[in-house]
């Protein structure tokens, strides 16, 4: 555990945070600098930050703990002005964790400058040991595009990857298990080193119904809200099952349908339900989960999807939900126990913050937590990305079927990353 904190260090007082409304700032994105950014958009709404006020890095099993444990007593003692009072207002922390317990990454920070923009209503926050001026909320230079893009795969190549698919199979076939999620990783290497408002921007664009995020170098767009916590109402938006569109309007109706109707993704489907809906139960009263799932469009592919809701029984935040989560069946699979051993046995890929929980907490313990896919690192000294897709396996899935999701999967950022395009 590294914390950087004033606070901790002897800095003179509380935290000091102020909110206050602002004019309409125009598109999120474009506010913020090419260094030490951080976003949360979807629909144009949401929230963009800069600078670092207070950050506090984690590893382990306990890293969700201890990251809740940390943040409460840090938002105890800050000292909030308040004049907007909603979701994601005052005092706020950008976070992104990683996927398993044996890996370095997790971090929550709680930027200098945070601006916000929800139903109409916006705001900024400023966050410091000391009273500050608030910015003018004005666009920050052009973002650099891409140069010089080139594609490779990941340590474990495409062919080698389908045969993981088989083991995972076969094992499953055995009896160990019901459903893995298996992941691969491709690379991208940039003539220059990259500036991540450029993906960030097209993303946000392309997929306006994912959530666009960046947090410490790791972005991406994910179209899976793992929990949503405002005003005691839960949320999570259950993905499992998918197919790839055609561009063909007529052609990926019928494809819609054929999903509906799939008992491989059906099952898929079911498995990652049941996972989410058992997690919550424990926190939430007056649970609704629908029988069937609908079919969410995007413009690469068409998932199965489920939104599970219910409310606030145990005064739990969105992090303590976000850690009752995770892993669950979408990315991790069924039983969970066998399937995360299964994929620290066979996947041979360290999927760092791939597959874990982005998104940000207040400090009333609201926030939204997504899964952190359709996502990518930025790595060394920028000139290289790491790109993440993973595949949900089960007793009939096809290897080269797979290999064709994960491509599918890999698409937003990737294209994003192409320059020119």
């Amino acid at each position: 555990m590294t914390v950087s904190n004033p606070l901790l260090a002897g800095a003179p007082g509380p935290l000091l945070v102020r909110s206050a409304p602002i004019d309409d700032p125009g598109a999120l994105l474009a506010l913020i600098p090419d260094d030490d950014a951080f976003a949360w958009v979807h629909r144009g709404d949401g929230l963009v930050g800069w600078g670092r006020t207070v950050e506090f890095r984690t590893a382990g099993a306990g890293r969700f703990t201890e990251a809740a444990q940390w943040w409460s007593e840090l938002s105890s003692h800050a000292v909030v002005r308040d004049e907007v009072d909603v979701p994601g207002s005052g005092l706020v922390a950008f976070g992104s964790f990683t996927f398993a317990d044996d890996t370095e990454g997790s971090v929550l920070v709680v930027p200098e400058v945070v601006i916000g923009r929800r139903e109409g209503t916006a705001w900024v926050t400023v966050i410091g040991t000391g009273i500050t001026a608030a910015p003018d909320p004005v666009p920050s230079s052009p973002a650099r595009p891409p140069v010089g893009t080139t594609f490779a795969d990941g340590p474990v190549d495409s062919v080698s990857w389908q045969g993981l698919v088989a083991e995972a199979v076969r094992r499953i076939s055995d009896g160990d298990l019901d459903k893995v999620v298996l992941a691969r990783d491709l690379i991208a290497r940039l003539d220059e080193p990259l500036d991540a408002r450029a993906p960030l921007t097209r993303l946000a664009a392309e997929y306006p119904s994912c959530w666009t995020f960046h947090v410490d170098g790791f972005f991406g767009s994910t179209p899976e809200m793992l929990v949503r916590l405002e005003r005691g109402l839960v949320t999570s938006r259950v993905l499992a099952g998918t197919i790839r569109r055609t561009g063909d309007d007529t052609h990926d109706l019928a494809l819609a349908g054929s999903l509906a109707r799939s008992s491989k993704d059906l099952e898929e489907h079911e498995y990652a339900v049941r996972s989410v809906a058992d997690s919550l139960a424990p926190h939430c009263t007056n649970m609704f989960v629908p029988e069937t799932p609908f079919v969410l469009h995007l413009p690469n592919v068409m998932h199965l999807a489920t939104d599970v809701t219910g409310v606030m029984r145990d005064g739990a935040s969105a992090l303590t939900l976000a850690a009752s989560l995770h892993p669950s069946a979408a990315v991790g699979g069924t039983p969970t126990a066998a399937a995360v051993r299964l994929i620290a046995d066979i996947e041979r890929l360290d999927r760092g913050r791939y597959a874990g929980p982005v998104g940000w907490i207040d400090a009333r313990g609201d926030g939204e937590w997504g899964i952190a896919l359709r996502s990518a690192q930025i790595e060394g000294d920028g000139r290289t990305v790491r790109l993440f897709a993973g595949c949900g396996i089960v007793a009939d899935s096809v290897p080269g079927d797979e290999l064709a999701e994960s491509n599918a999967k890999l698409i937003p950022v990737r294209d994003a990353l192409t320059p020119g395009e």
